[in-house]
């Protein structure tokens, strides 16, 4: 069998010094994360980052920096993820959106507030994220590039 990571996508949006969590059902119960899911087939990883905050949130989100990529497992035999955190802004709020499936509510959460819910945090790299953000810890969208279907030709 051929080992490879779960490629994720992550967004840490702030404002007003709230950051924009989901609250979500998951197989240990209520958790909270940050908008983030699987990077999709003929996707790049800024469309998906995109998506995944608007099927999970309801809002359009402009990435602006990469914040960190991160390789994740939580203990031997569980799969890895190679997990990209973008940073940026959100816009266009539709109310009447349904949420993606197991999606139960955003919260916009201080980061003490955040980390007072550590222990219900989907995992360590929702609190990682956001201090790597208020480090200020930021890299240019520029560095990834895609080359989907490209040939020689």
């Amino acid at each position: 069998m051929v080992w490879k990571p779960h490629v994720t996508v992550a967004a840490v949006i702030e404002q007003d010094s709230r950051f924009l969590l989901v609250e979500e059902q998951t197989s240990n119960g209520l958790q909270f994360n940050q908008p983030a899911g699987h990077l999709e087939e003929n996707e790049d990883l800024i469309d998906a980052v995109k998506r995944e905050v608007t099927e999970e949130t309801a809002w359009q989100f402009n990435p602006e920096a990469l914040v960190a990529v991160q390789l994740w497992r939580k203990k031997p035999h569980h799969p890895s993820f190679l997990r990209f955190c973008f940073s940026g802004q959100v816009h266009s709020h539709d109310p009447q959106q349904a949420l993606d499936d197991g999606i139960i509510a955003t919260h916009w959460l201080s980061r003490d507030e955040i980390a007072s819910r550590r222990q219900r945090l989907r995992s360590p790299l929702v609190l990682i994220g956001i201090d790597n953000y208020l480090s200020g810890q930021r890299h240019p969208l520029s560095m990834l590039q895609a080359f989907i279907d490209l040939t020689n030709e």
